[in-house]
């Protein structure tokens, strides 16, 4: 499949109108390691008190970004700029202004709720009652001050979770930074956390950058950047990316699917693409078109299901492939062991 080549180019920055004094300025952001270019040019903005997603697949360049942003290591070209403060000349100030939850875990299990934040404090510079003050604020914010003096190791995920995001938020950041924030939580524990995100948000006016390979997380989102190979492919709301798709996405499973494909272009000219041995069209009306085509090729077509257009499809229009585009791990072995 050819991918949209003027919706990539669409995806470009925003406008300063539109951006109105973004938190979040990157520009030009490039990264290298060695030969491989993990951002290729990245520009975006965030607004404030924004719910902003990084979404891609594993090695779309969105940790290496992340990472950029939360001052671990600087680009190889381009700039980011974060409530004013530029990543690579003020990293250390910048740091007062920004939270950080890393997907591994950095709580101290041995520790209460309590002592990890009183020691996060103290990394800040705050002390005292002030202090003391400040956990019990935070550990109401995250429902746990009546944990407060358990140990961590005695919580479930999702509440070690919430201990991480305290410390995140334990110092009045504007902006917090969360990789893969929801990665070994069960659904309950998944569904607690984005309420939450969505409080400090609107509650708190704190802008929170998500990186997610996670379709369902993308979609609860205020607006996402989508990333593939380190490219900017789509940015905007999850409505306006599939949106823009426009009409229906149908799939048919067939015998021979590329001679379908052909027979479909040739007959009703239409883009009909084979995708994981079905054949995909992305049309209008769906549901009108689906007995033309059946009537049309009568015995050649086995099954076929007729849906809106998600993300998944935002993302296949864009780049011409699926999200998640490796062959499973047996398949690999198995070609391995006819090559030797």
């Amino acid at each position: 499949m050819t991918p949209n080549t003027s919706a990539i180019e669409h995806a470009a920055p925003e406008p300063q109108s539109l951006a109105a004094n973004p938190i979040i300025s990157v520009r030009d952001l490039v990264h290298r390691y060695q030969n491989r270019t993990a951002l290729g040019g990245i520009s975006f903005d965030v607004r404030p008190a924004e719910l902003f997603g990084l979404l891609g697949p594993n090695g779309s360049g969105k940790t290496t970004l992340f990472r950029i942003l939360s001052t671990l290591m600087a680009p190889s070209a381009g700039t980011a700029v974060i409530a004013g403060l530029n990543v690579v000349r003020d990293p250390a100030e910048l740091r007062r202004h920004i939270g950080v939850v890393f997907q591994a875990q950095s709580v101290d299990p041995k520790l209460t709720a309590y002592e990890n934040l009183w020691h996060q404090g103290h990394l800040y510079g705050l002390h005292g009652p002030a202090l003391k003050a400040r956990i019990e604020e935070i550990l109401t914010r995250v429902g746990l001050l009546d944990r407060a003096q358990d140990r961590v190791e005695s919580f479930s995920g999702g509440m070690q979770r919430r201990v991480e995001l305290a410390k995140g938020l334990l110092h009045h950041p504007e902006v917090l930074l969360l990789d893969e924030p929801t990665t070994g939580l069960d659904p309950g524990a998944r569904r607690d956390l984005w309420q939450y995100l969505r409080v400090l948000r609107d509650q708190e006016h704190v802008s929170v950058i998500v990186t997610t390979h996670l379709m369902e997380e993308a979609e609860r989102c205020d607006r996402l950047a989508i990333l593939n190979e380190g490219k900017l492919v789509a940015l905007g709301t999850p409505e306006e990316l599939t949106r823009e798709i426009g009409g229906d996405v149908i799939l048919l499973e067939a015998r021979d699917p590329e001679a379908l494909a052909e027979q479909i272009r040739t007959r009703f000219h239409v883009d009909a693409t084979v995708m994981d041995a079905n054949v995909r069209l992305e049309i209008e009306n769906g549901h009108r078109f689906i007995p033309d085509v059946v009537e049309a090729f009568p015995g050649e077509i086995h099954a076929l299901s007729v849906r809106k257009p998600t993300l998944e499809d935002v993302f296949i229009h864009r780049t011409g492939h699926r999200f998640w585009n490796e062959e499973p791990a047996d398949e690999k072995k198995s070609k391995k062991k006819k090559k030797h």
